[in-house]
C-alpha cells in the first residue's frame, strides 16, 4: 500500500507532463472545420452596404472565391484590410460577412478604410457565423465553385499565407472548375 502511494502521484505527474508536451506540439492558429468538403450552410444576409443586395450562400457557385469574416471593432481586421485590399487589385474575388456588428458600422468601417468586398453581408446576431463555425474575427473560407468549403484559415491573412497556403489552392479549384 505504501509502493502505491508513492508511485501514483509520480505516476499522475507524468500523464500532466505528457499531456502538456502533446499541447505545446499544437499550432493554436490550426482549428479544425467541420465544414471542409463540405457545403456552405444556408444563410440570406442583410446587405452591410445600401448598394448591396446582401450576401446570400446561393451566390456562392461558379468560380473559388473567398469569404472573409470581418467586424468593425476587430483590430485584427485592421491588420488584415491592407492585405484583403491589394487581393482585389489582383483581381481576387472576395465576399465580406460582417459578424456581430451594426450594418451602419460596418459600413462606415468600409467606407473609411477601403472596401476589398465584391458583396457583404451583415451577421448582426451572428447566427450565420455560428453555423460557419466561426470562432474570431478574422476567419476567412476558400469557398470552391460548387459552393463548398476547402480551407478555412484563422486569423489575419499575411502575405506569406496567401502566397504560400491560400493562392496555390485558389488555382488549383480554378484549374478544375
Amino acid at each position: 500500500m505504501k509502493r502505491l502511494l508513492f508511485v501514483l502521484p509520480i505516476a499522475l505527474f507524468a500523464v500532466v507532463v505528457l499531456a502538456f508536451a502533446i499541447g505545446l506540439n499544437r499550432d493554436p492558429s490550426k482549428l479544425p472545420s467541420v465544414l471542409i468538403g463540405e457545403s456552405l450552410p444556408a444563410f440570406s444576409l442583410p446587405p452591410v452596404r445600401p448598394r448591396d443586395g446582401g450576401l446570400s450562400s446561393h451566390q456562392f457557385r461558379g468560380a473559388p472565391r473567398l469569404l472573409n469574416v470581418f467586424a468593425s471593432w476587430c483590430v485584427s481586421c485592421r491588420v488584415e484590410h491592407p492585405v484583403l485590399l491589394a487581393l482585389k487589385r489582383e483581381g481576387v474575388p472576395i465576399d465580406g460577412l460582417d459578424w456581430k456588428d451594426s450594418a451602419a458600422d460596418g459600413a462606415r468601417y468600409l467606407a473609411a478604410n477601403g472596401d476589398p468586398y465584391l458583396r457583404a453581408g451583415n451577421d448582426r446576431n451572428g447566427r450565420t457565423g455560428i453555423d460557419l463555425g466561426v470562432t474570431g474575427v478574422p476567419e476567412t473560407f476558400i469557398v470552391d465553385g460548387h459552393g463548398k468549403v476547402r480551407y478555412k484559415h484563422v486569423g489575419p491573412i499575411a502575405p506569406e499565407d496567401w502566397t504560400g497556403i491560400i493562392k496555390p489552392l485558389m488555382d488549383r479549384l480554378k484549374a478544375q472548375s
